[in-house]
C-alpha cells in the first residue's frame, strides 16, 4: 500500500512539475518520439518542383533532407512510404490540378512512417472522404486523424500533401485541400 501511495505522489509531482506520466524513456521513445521543429513549407500552391539539394538519385531511393516537401505518397508497404514532389499546373477550363514527375523520372523517396505520425486531413478520417476538414485559410487539413488512416489512404490514391520529414522519418502529412 505504501508503495502504491508513493508511486502516485510521485506522478503528482511529474504532472504537477509538467512532465507528462505517460512519456516513454528516451531509451525506448526511438527517433519518432522527438517532436519535429518549424520547418519552412513550400508554396501549397507552387508551380515548379521543390528540389534536395545533394541527394543522389543514384544511390537507390532513399529519405530526403529534414524538411517539408508539397509531394504525394505513391506507395506505403511495411511501415515505409515512397513519395514524390509534386506541382501545381494551372488549367485552361478549370483552376487546375496538381501533377508528378515527368514519365522515367528518378525524383523519389522513401521513408518510415513514424508511429506517431501527425495525420491532418483534408476529407475527413473515414475511407469516403465525405467530411470536409479543412482550414479556410490555408486550404490545409486541419482533422487529426490515425496513422491507420493515413496508410489507408495513401493505399487507395494519391493526395497532395506537404510532407514533413525529421531524422529521416515521415513526422506529419498534412493533405492539400484541392478543388
Amino acid at each position: 500500500m505504501r508503495s502504491l501511495l508513493g508511486g502516485g505522489a510521485a506522478v503528482a509531482v511529474m504532472l504537477v512539475s509538467g512532465v507528462a506520466a505517460h512519456a516513454a524513456p528516451a531509451s525506448t521513445a526511438g527517433p519518432a518520439a522527438t517532436a519535429a521543429p518549424e520547418y519552412k513549407k513550400p508554396k501549397i500552391f507552387g508551380t515548379t518542383f521543390q528540389t534536395d539539394p545533394g541527394h543522389d538519385f543514384t544511390k537507390g531511393i532513399h529519405s530526403r533532407r529534414d524538411g517539408v516537401l508539397r509531394g504525394w505518397i505513391t506507395y506505403v508497404g511495411a511501415g515505409t512510404a515512397e513519395y514524390a514532389p509534386i506541382r501545381w499546373k494551372k488549367g485552361t477550363h478549370t483552376e487546375g490540378r496538381f501533377v508528378g514527375q515527368p514519365e522515367g523520372s528518378v525524383t523519389a523517396f522513401a521513408s518510415p512512417i513514424a508511429k506517431n505520425v501527425v495525420f491532418l486531413s483534408a476529407y475527413g478520417c473515414k475511407p469516403s472522404m465525405g467530411d470536409m476538414t479543412v482550414s479556410r485559410k490555408t486550404g490545409l487539413g486541419n482533422k487529426k486523424c490515425s496513422r491507420a488512416a493515413l496508410i489507408d489512404r495513401a493505399e487507395r490514391q494519391r493526395r497532395p500533401a506537404l510532407i514533413t520529414v525529421h531524422k529521416s522519418r515521415i513526422v506529419q502529412v498534412q493533405e492539400i485541400w484541392t478543388p
